[in-house]
């Protein structure tokens, strides 16, 4: 006998985001970073999504995209350069199975044959879903009705240290990046890193934003109901942390029950992860082999917990606020798959499993056009954030990143209103680039591994060489050097060349 229903509803949000990789670097940090995600994390969570949607379900995931990782996935030099990091998966695997058979090596052969099995299928399904570029996948899911789509800013700046203008620009350009891609304007948004500041809302409405996440302590864990924020029509929704933590805690959290594949744990004969958790004290050297069938058996229960937990987080918020409640658990898209090996499979069974349970599964927008919208809130500064402050994107540890940031904005600012105040008639490319590059160089992601010091270098190097980038090219401009700025864009955006659309007279006000 199937449960009995329980009131209310569970949102799945997820945010999917790289910084801009093309072309700065491979290993250990660059492209490979992309092409991972887009293997392990992309793939998979579309294809999933595309047999929820074959089976008729609907309003089953609110699925976040950046529009930098948007430009990636339809980059064409990046889409080539997928097929062959496809090729060189399958090639390494045949490699491995060879050594296993040759050398008598069980392991070698189990794990060739593995990957190379999953190689193959992770081509087909490239070539025959992605090799046009994402758009048109995602185009198709968001036609189906399975998910809505979230957008947001530009490059992933962390919009409360922006200066206004730059962050209106950045926000009024990312929404229409997606609608030129997808070919509708998101009525939601993913703030970058949940980030929030008091009157953002105020942006937010003019840029026709109707709601975007917070974390739950912004709303002091009353995250039962979106609530407008203070005198505006524009929502904050809250993630639940009570439920998104049992997924992504780095204390109890599935990801690491010692069945599942190891993220930190590599067989450096062949470059593929061959180990399980086994346990988190466990030196890499002594961990145990990966065991598929383990892992499956641990999936099913953590399916099934997750599945009672949300039950009874929806019965425990519903009663305590008198009304059905809507209970949102969000995370990272490249949690599952990238970081999570198991994790698209978990995703797609919890999400066929929920109605069974008597939970109805829905997005944000079908849940606040269904009435799940409580009272008026004031939100004071906030992020999802170690602290849930600002500390990591405005702390001691990048004080000198933050610094260059906003010496950079202010120059950019200044050098593209006096060059456009001379001719805005048409676009200006030097002008365009020399946003650009200040764009990325706001990204939140070089203050976040900074702080967190995961590749702190690389982080530090990219930040600087857009900044630097950004300089370079204002200050022939600035001094009138035509020549030398045009020829300086020109080799710029031979590496950066995202936001074929960006114009920077919408920054500055400029006729358009």
């Amino acid at each position: 006998m199937s449960p009995s229903p329980v009131p209310g509803r569970f949102a799945l949000v997820l945010h999917s985001h790289l910084p801009w990789l093309a072309h700065h670097g491979a290993w250990p940090v660059g492209e490979e970073w992309l092409y991972q995600s887009w293997a392990s994390s992309y793939q998979p969570l579309f294809a999933a999504l595309r047999r929820l949607a074959s089976d008729g379900l609907r309003d089953q995931l609110t699925l976040g995209v950046t529009p930098v990782l948007a430009a990636q996935l339809d980059d064409p030099y990046c889409a080539a350069a997928m097929h062959a990091w496809l090729g060189s998966w399958q090639t390494r695997a045949a490699e491995a199975a060879v050594v296993g058979t040759t050398e008598h090596d069980a392991g070698a052969l189990q794990l060739g044959v593995r990957e190379h099995a999953a190689a193959a299928a992770a081509i087909d399904d490239f070539e025959t879903q992605w090799r046009h570029g994402g758009s048109g996948a995602l185009r198709h899911l968001v036609d189906s009705g399975v998910l809505e789509l979230l957008s947001g800013p530009l490059a992933h700046g962390f919009a409360p240290t922006m200066d206004p203008r730059m962050r209106r620009f950045c926000l009024e350009e990312g929404l229409a990046d997606t609608r030129a891609r997808i070919g509708r304007r998101p009525a939601g948004i993913w703030a970058p890193e949940c980030a929030y500041a008091p009157g953002m809302e105020d942006g937010y409405a003019a840029a026709g934003v109707g709601h975007f996440l917070v974390d739950g302590p912004a709303l002091h864990g009353d995250t039962a109901l979106a609530r407008p924020v203070g005198d505006s029509d524009v929502l904050a929704v809250g993630r639940d942390l009570e439920i998104s933590y049992r997924v992504w805690s780095p204390r109890s959290g599935y990801p690491g029950h010692p069945a599942y594949r190891d993220f930190h744990t590599w067989d450096h004969r062949f470059g593929f992860k061959a180990a399980r958790v086994t346990g988190r004290s466990v030196p890499g050297p002594d961990k145990a082999p990966y065991d598929p069938d383990r892992a499956e058996l641990a999936l099913a229960r953590h399916v099934d917990d997750f599945v009672g937990r949300v039950r009874d987080r929806l019965r425990e918020q519903s009663e305590r606020i008198g009304r059905p409640a809507l209970v949102v658990a969000a995370f990272d898209t490249e949690l599952f798959g990238h970081w999570w090996h198991e994790g698209p499979r978990w995703l797609e069974a919890v999400l066929r499993a929920l109605p069974d349970a008597g939970v109805e599964v829905t997005t944000l927008q079908t849940a606040i056009e269904d009435g799940f919208v409580g009272d008026a809130v004031d939100l004071g500064p906030s992020s999802w954030g170690s602290g849930k402050d600002w500390r990591v994107w405005d702390g001691p540890a990048v004080d000198d990143l933050v610094r260059v940031q906003r010496e950079v904005t202010a120059s950019t600012l200044d050098t593209v209103t006096k060059r456009l105040d001379r001719d805005a008639t048409t676009r200006d490319p030097v002008a365009d680039q020399i946003v650009r590059e200040t764009v990325l160089g706001l990204a939140s992601d070089w203050a976040f591994m900074v702080s967190k010091d995961t590749a702190a270098d690389y982080a530090r190097e990219r930040a600087f060489t857009h900044s630097h980038a950004a300089r370079e090219i204002g200050d022939a401009a600035d001094r009138r050097h035509d020549q030398r700025a045009v020829a300086l864009a020109d080799a710029w955006r031979r590496a950066d060349h995202p936001f074929g659309a960006l114009d920077a007279r919408r920054l500055t006000g400029g006729a358009v």
